[in-house]
């Protein structure tokens, strides 16, 4: 049983924004940042006061996470990025909103005695004495406070406030990982309802000291547990008076927080098994479950619960007979064959899932070489005559600017290229294309040849494959390739249209040329003879794929199953640590590494023979390193035991914070199940005697920070959490419970029958009957769950914050 919290972020767009260079614009970008730790940048939108960047992403986190901020930031190639402004969401804020927070938010500016982090450990006694007693406060130590110097460091001391007396601590310099362990005692008196405050701060010699973070303890709930200790969160000051809201702009979001009670396997099997036996027998007679769930499940979460589903029966291997019965249910209720697949049906939501869940690594090969082509090529490309600019393509030849007529021709020479070599590249692809999609295109293909036999339609079940593969698939990758992860950065406005026109043309293909799609835009007449090529080699290829044999699938998935993908790969540098020497720029060398399920290797190039440098087993943590130890951003650290049991420390850099946690989530993911997992670690280096964060000399010692295993990003090729996947849709099936029960009473009525709920040792026959008791089953389970109940604190500190 355990606690699963996950953010789902989108990032949709800015309005109104400042400008922050001289030409009057801004080149805007997001950071978000989960209780101030950096986890995802967005694309940059050059220069734009109105950017759109449409990016979604799904974070895990534990559920103690406290808040979601997102930072509005100005690019610049020769300075350092401007702030323009920000945007924080709390966590009650977000559990105000059980549907997720949606719409556009005013942002603020940034206060730097708001940009507080980390926390403060703290002892706190009433000692017996004269009158009322004392009360005894002990500075511990602090971890991850907000560096403030050049440094990547701060020198933090603490300064203790109780009725009218201050305290301060003495100075750690250059460390954000402090220890102090000292003492303060206050007179008591009686009555008295003053609050300890304890403060931290940045020592400067110069200037001003640095506010780094407070906390405010309520002395009056001391009296009855006497003592207390444990770490507290720092706090910002209250606000202070800010720029009139709507001045920075506005950033429109969409955030919805989950947190989910994930029971023992056991309980979920009934719910898995029912549905499991409505795909199975499906085929042979009428299906009940899934139609109810597609009938009652609105538009805007239908996509994802057909995510759910087809996790579900991808772990149970039943994702091609799900989909199968979906194909029977959508073709069943169509009687225009040009209307068939066009809805957002189940259907087609769940293809769609399928396709990025099982196939994104055979989009990636096939797509890839030619998406950056265009990136690299950059050209001008333009068929409609009325958008036609000859100013921005230059010069053709000395002193004379190209005619409309000569950038037409090129631009359709440039298209053509490129949409041969997407449909060559598709053509050779029919044995990379994973068996199971094989498998299920294969279904589709013949469910449809069934229910359109016709010669007039002999076009139908070529057009249904191509309406999931040609335009679901690889037309939106093409038109966005940031979003289905082929480039890290958005396309300029150039690039974009090229992007956009070769999107069109793969639709006429997949269209199969029709007359209704030539006719919508006719400046599109020049790609035509490629295109009609294109189809009859689309048509071929199709063929081919799904010409496979349920034996032939085995085999395929069996050899494909014995390749072990990647679950990660790209090069990284390595810094390797020799003795106690400090470690030195030399020791950077730039190598292409590889995790899969049993190790992390690496390679001098990506066809290089790989040299095995972590086995998977001995990973006991993957976290972030201090700015400060190498003098550079985004590096991370694999902890490991060798093959003697030593532990041991790899040091690699990523080139953005997008990648460093791109590969911290991947191996926090492969590795979250091994044995002897650390829960702390050092965030510096051992350099001579000591850390650099925390200035122990202990070098085998309890780290000073705490580690972050379950701060994770969801990929498209994660490990499926069949557990998970079952918790959400009976969360989803409990919503609809009600309409469930009423439904059931209306066939029972229509068929005389009537149907009671039974006790958990019987199950009734009817399946809407037995899903009903599933749920009533799975309701008392978790009311049952110690989880369910609000979580006890293993101390009563964090009650104490005022």
């Amino acid at each position: 049983m355990a606690k699963r919290s996950s953010l789902s972020i989108r990032i949709v767009e800015g309005k109104n924004l400042p400008a922050k260079d001289i030409n009057g614009s801004s080149d805007p970008y997001c950071i978000v940042k989960v209780d101030n730790e950096p986890i995802i940048r967005t694309a940059t939108v050059w220069k734009t006061l109105c950017p759109f960047w449409g990016e979604e992403y799904q974070v895990h986190l534990p559920p103690t996470f406290h808040a979601v901020a997102f930072y509005v930031m100005d690019e610049d190639a020769l300075s350092r990025d401007d702030v323009i402004g920000k945007v924080c969401l709390t966590k009650d804020t977000l559990a105000a909103h059980p549907k997720g927070f949606s719409g556009w938010a005013h942002l603020t500016e940034v206060d730097p005695d708001e940009e507080v982090q980390g926390e403060i450990h703290l002892r706190l006694e009433l000692v017996p004495g004269t009158r009322a007693g004392r009360l005894r406060c002990s500075v511990l130590e602090a971890r991850d406070l907000a560096p403030k110097d050049r440094n990547g460091a701060s020198d933090p001391f603490v300064r203790v406030r109780y009725n009218g007396r201050t305290q301060e601590t003495s100075i750690v310099k250059k460390s954000c990982y402090p220890r102090w362990n000292e003492t303060f005692e206050f007179e008591l008196e009686k009555g008295a309802t003053e609050a300890l405050c304890v403060e931290a701060w940045d020592w400067d010699l110069v200037s001003r000291n640095d506010f780094l973070g407070k906390v405010v303890v309520n002395v009056e709930s001391l009296w009855a547990a006497q003592q207390e200790e444990g770490w507290f969160q720092l706090q910002p000051h209250l606000s202070k008076r800010r720029r009139e809201e709507g001045n920075l702009g506005s950033l429109q979001l969409e955030v919805r927080l989950r947190d989910e009670t994930v029971l023992p396997s056991g309980c979920y099997q009934p719910l898995v098994q029912l549905l499991c036996r409505e795909v199975t027998l499906g085929a042979q007679g009428p299906a009940q479950l899934i139609p109810l769930i597609e009938e009652m499940t609105s538009t805007e979460c239908r996509q994802e619960v057909a995510t759910n589903l087809l996790k579900l029966f991808l772990g149970q291997g039943l994702a091609k007979g799900f989909l199968d019965l979906l194909f029977q249910l959508e073709l069943s209720r169509t009687s225009e064959a040009n209307t068939l697949f066009r809805s957002n049906s189940l259907a087609t939501k769940s293809m769609e899932s399928f396709l990025k869940v099982a196939g994104m690594r055979y989009l990636h090969s096939i797509l890839g070489p030619i998406i950056d082509r265009v990136f690299e090529e950059k050209k001008y490309v333009e068929l409609d005559p009325s958008k036609v600019e000859v100013k921005d393509v230059g010069c053709s030849g000395l002193h004379r600017p190209q005619t409309e007529a000569e950038v037409l021709q090129q631009s359709a020479q440039t298209l053509r290229a490129h949409l041969g070599a997407l449909l060559s590249a598709l053509c050779r692809s029919v044995r990379a294309c994973p068996a199971v999609v094989r498998a299920t295109f294969r279904q589709l293909f013949l469910r449809v040849r069934e229910r359109f036999p016709s010669a007039q339609h002999e076009n139908v079940p070529f057009i249904a494959v191509t309406s999931f593969l040609c335009l679901r698939f690889v037309s939106p990758a093409i038109m966005a390739p940031k979003l289905f992860h082929l480039r890290e950065r958005h396309a300029d406005a150039r690039t974009s249209r090229t992007l956009l026109l070769l999107a069109k043309a793969i639709q006429n293909v997949g269209n199969m040329d029709t007359p209704a799609s030539r006719a919508k835009e006719a400046w599109m007449e020049p790609l035509q003879p490629t295109v009609r090529q294109g189809v009859a080699q689309l048509k071929d290829f199709i063929t081919k794929l799904v010409d496979i044999e349920e034996k032939e699938e085995l085999d395929l998935q069996r050899a494909l199953s014995l390749q072990m993908p990647p679950v990660k790969e790209g090069p990284l540098f390595i810094h390797r640590t020799k003795g106690k020497g400090p470690l030195m720029s030399s020791s950077f060398k730039k190598l292409y590494f590889s995790l899969t399920t049993e190790a992390l290797s690496f390679a001098k190039t990506p066809s290089s023979k790989k040299s095995a440098l972590i086995k998977l087993a001995n990973i006991r943590a993957a976290e972030k390193v201090e700015e400060k130890s190498f003098g550079s951003s985004h590096v991370m650290q694999v902890i490991y035991t060798d093959d003697t049991g030593r532990p041991q420390t790899a040091y690699l850099q990523c080139k953005c914070v997008n990648e460093l946690n791109q590969w911290l989530s991947a191996l926090r993911k492969v590795s979250i199940n091994n044995t002897g997992l650390l829960g702390s670690y050092h965030p510096g280096v051992f350099r001579g005697d000591k850390w650099s964060c925390c200035h122990q000399k202990d070098k085998t010692g309890l780290g000073c920070d705490k580690t972050r295993s379950r701060v994770t990003l969801q990929e498209w090729n994660d490990p499926l959490d069949h557990d998970l996947e079952a918790q959400l849709i009976y969360r989803h099936l409990l919503g609809m419970e009600a309409a469930l029960r009423e439904k059931h009473r209306e066939l029972s009525a229509g068929t005389g029958a009537g149907s009671t709920l039974t006790g958990p040792g019987e199950a009734p026959e009817d399946p809407l009957a037995q899903l009903l008791q599933v749920l009533q089953d799975l309701r008392e389970a978790h009311s049952c769950s110690p989880a369910s109940s609000p979580p006890s604190e293993p101390n009563c500190l964090l009650e104490l914050q005022t």
